[in-house]
């Protein structure tokens, strides 16, 4: 028996790969299903079953694909209900795989069809549960995502304690706990950046698993301080529930290679969005009109999912040479299947080819502080919240760049806009939205407010 677990880093998600005596099982796949079929073809192993643990919000998985190309069968928990095939499973329902078994709990309250699986080894052991958004490393899945009108919040944070009390901490303290996220998912609220831990660790250190915890406590506990979810996340139900186009057509309509002439042509006919992908400081020089920056070297599909409302938006590519197929992939990983071609030969092509452009000024640090108090500025932070109430620049508004297509009214086009992050892959996002918006001067500060502290600019810290 071997477990495989294949960690996705910008969208801080785990799948699995396991293997027994010939067979193979992959829980929650991504949505190029490539890697897996490889992976069995070099294991010499017949994937046979592909178990998802609940119909995920932050990510498209690549069940469908996955089971059309291999033959598995698809398995989900109680309360599923799918558009395509798959085996709604019971309550403790087993699945042989190999010399091993695969046991079915149903863990509701992140959503209601939430499943978890407890592996048994050849003896019989229990050894691992694969807990997916149920209960992560430090903490457990929010429970707003799948209320409605007659189930709130409060309501699903009630059924997680018991799912929790009932079905997970009743297991045995040894078994390892692999779940679908760690530090930087937007599913929960204070993940540890480990990935796997055991039972009996968590017990002791995950909040939310305190022996003495009432359920009212829980609950409160669980839904304080809950952030809204991406906007993206129902569209990606909604995919992963009753289907999608294959991955295959998806990469091939992306993988239209475009002269310069060709790619302005393309924009023009289509309305496409331009999404440039290069580094911040890169784009920053010189960028094609009324594109979009969002690096693909940082979380770049949950903030394509964050900013860009519209999942059928027709997209034009710029990347680095050579990254124009991953680009496509980690796009349709977040339901983006859109992509319609991409700038062959990279930027360089289009500034050979004469065509207009357009730039960010960025300014170091210690040149924004000259300026800071020379005068009044403008000074937009588009940190999240609590990283601008941990310390700010002394009259700088915060305004999060998740939400910043909901707030452009913050923003004058007669004032000079200086905009800052943490390190300065965010407010280059922040500028290049507010450029193609046309807020025309609008200036980044190089290095974020990592740099500005260390300047004698006066920050605010809490008191």
């Amino acid at each position: 028996m071997k477990i495989e677990q294949i960690y996705t880093g910008c969208l801080a998600q785990g799948a699995y790969f396991i293997t027994s005596n010939g067979e193979a099982a992959v829980i929650d796949p991504l949505r190029e299903v490539a890697p897996y079929i490889e992976k069995a073809r070099k294991l010499n192993v017949k994937i046979k079953y592909v178990f998802e643990t609940h119909f995920h919000a932050d990510f498209v998985s690549g069940h469908i694909d996955l089971a059309e190309k291999t033959g598995a069968e698809i398995v989900y928990g109680p309360n599923a209900n799918t558009g395509f095939k798959a085996h709604i499973a019971e309550d403790g329902e087993l699945f042989k795989l190999g010399d091993i078994t695969l046991k079915v709990l149903h863990t509701p309250g992140h959503t209601m069809e939430s499943a978890s699986y407890l592996l048994s080894d050849k003896a019989g052991k229990e050894v691992a549960l694969f807990s997916g958004d149920t209960l992560f490393i430090g903490d457990v899945g929010r429970p707003d995502l799948a209320q409605n009108g007659d189930v709130t919040q409060e309501d699903l944070a009630g059924i997680l304690f018991d799912s929790l009390r009932t079905k997970i901490m009743t297991l045995p303290d040894d078994i390892t706990v692999y779940p679908a996220h760690g530090a930087g998912s937007a599913c929960g609220k204070s993940m540890s950046k480990e990935t796997s831990d055991s039972l009996g660790n968590q017990k002791k250190f995950n909040y939310a698993l305190r022996a003495d915890m009432t359920k009212a406590e829980f609950i409160a506990e669980v839904t304080d301080g809950l952030t809204e979810p991406p906007q993206y996340f129902p569209e990606n139900v909604k995919m992963n529930r009753d289907g999608y186009e294959s991955i295959d057509n998806v990469l091939e309509r992306g993988d239209q290679a475009l002269s310069a002439e060709a790619f302005e042509a393309k924009a023009n006919n289509t309305g496409a969005l331009i999404l440039d992908t290069r580094k911040a400081e890169d784009f920053a020089r010189s960028f094609i009109p009324n594109s979009i920056n969002i690096g693909i070297d940082g979380g770049f599909a949950p903030w394509v999912g964050a900013l860009i409302p519209d999942l059928k938006q027709n997209i034009l590519l710029v990347t680095e040479p050579g990254r124009e197929e991953e680009t496509v992939t980690r796009l349709a990983r977040v339901g983006y299947d859109h992509a319609i071609g991409y700038l062959n030969g990279g930027f360089d092509v289009w500034e050979k080819a004469a065509k207009e452009t357009d730039s960010v000024t960025s300014l170091p640090a210690d040149e924004f502080s000259q300026r800071y108090k020379e005068g009044k500025i403008k000074v937009i932070d588009v940190r999240k919240p609590d990283e601008f109430e941990s310390g700010h620049v002394e009259g700088a508004e915060n305004v999060a760049l998740d939400t910043i297509n909901d707030n452009m009214s913050a923003f004058s086009k007669d004032e000079t806009l200086y905009v800052h992050c943490a390190g300065g892959y965010r407010s280059m996002i922040a500028a290049s939205i507010l450029k193609s918006r046309g807020f025309h001067d609008v200036i980044n500060i190089e290095g974020g407010f990592g740099a500005i502290s260390k300047t004698d600019v006066e920050v605010k810290m809490p008191q």
